[in-house]
């Protein structure tokens, strides 16, 4: 059962490290995720990595929303139906098997979720869209992607698409992101809909029409929170839905 706590309890989910060849796993998160969803009014909890169904559902209970964070690694294409081609990165299936039971159990609840670059990817596949695995051999046309030296200051600009609820939150009909991904959404999942593109037409925002709040960003928001209001009002605006879903 959920306490009394007036502030919502938001779950993030982390990557796992080891500092050598020899040494212990480490769950470990930017700790920008976590200052991003303070300042927005939130308590963040940093979630452990587990995939045994009981201890997902337990970890949902406890929760007012859920923010699947980006990382280095992609989902492998057998989630959706494809063969693996060169290009694909790293792999880190214990993670994307966290992240998809928990995305598949938050839908169910209609639980609040926020998913950050390869989050929304994971939203995606989730409910049962396709990615691009690598947009620069994949996607004719495609700008550049990977300018993760640009992370904090935006390296391309994206269209906002009218009457969606991103446009009702950011108020703008575009913005300067931070680009960071080597893949894309391809097949959207089912429900969603596309809420931002690249001028390349490479998608890079989606959300649901089916849940009260399910958004995914492709670019890192909380890099940019601190010198883009439209940004800041990202998590402002999931935290007022982990605040309905808390009533």
């Amino acid at each position: 059962m959920k306490s009394r706590r007036s502030a919502p309890l938001i779950g993030i989910t982390p990557d796992v490290a080891a500092t050598g060849d020899n040494a212990e796993p480490l769950i470990v998160l930017q700790e920008r995720y976590a200052r991003a969803i303070q300042q927005a009014g939130a308590v963040p909890l940093v979630l452990p990595i587990a995939s045994a169904p009981a201890t997902l559902r337990r970890i949902i209970e406890s929760l007012d929303g859920v923010v699947v964070s980006g990382g280095n690694f992609d989902i492998h294409p057998k989630y959706y139906g494809e063969r693996a081609i060169e290009r694909l990165g790293n792999i880190r299936e214990e993670r994307t098997e966290f992240e998809l039971g928990l995305i598949s159990l938050a839908l169910k609840r209609d639980m609040p979720l926020l998913g950050v670059c390869g989050g929304a990817q994971a939203i995606n596949v989730a409910l049962g869209g396709s990615l691009y695995q690598d947009i620069r051999s994949q996607v004719a046309g495609a700008a550049e992607h990977e300018q993760g030296h640009l992370k904090d200051r935006g390296g391309h600009a994206v269209n906002i698409v009218a009457g969606t609820k991103l446009r009702r939150i950011v108020g703008r009909d575009s913005l300067e992101v931070n680009t960071t991904h080597h893949q894309s959404v391809k097949k959207l999942g089912k429900g969603l809909i596309v809420n931002a593109a690249a001028a390349d037409r490479v998608i890079e925002g989606l959300e649901s029409q089916g849940h009260a709040f399910v958004l995914g960003v492709q670019w890192h928001p909380e890099f940019l929170v601190h010198r883009d209001r439209a940004q800041k009002k990202i998590f402002a605006a999931f935290v007022r839905a982990c605040r309905a879903e808390r009533r």
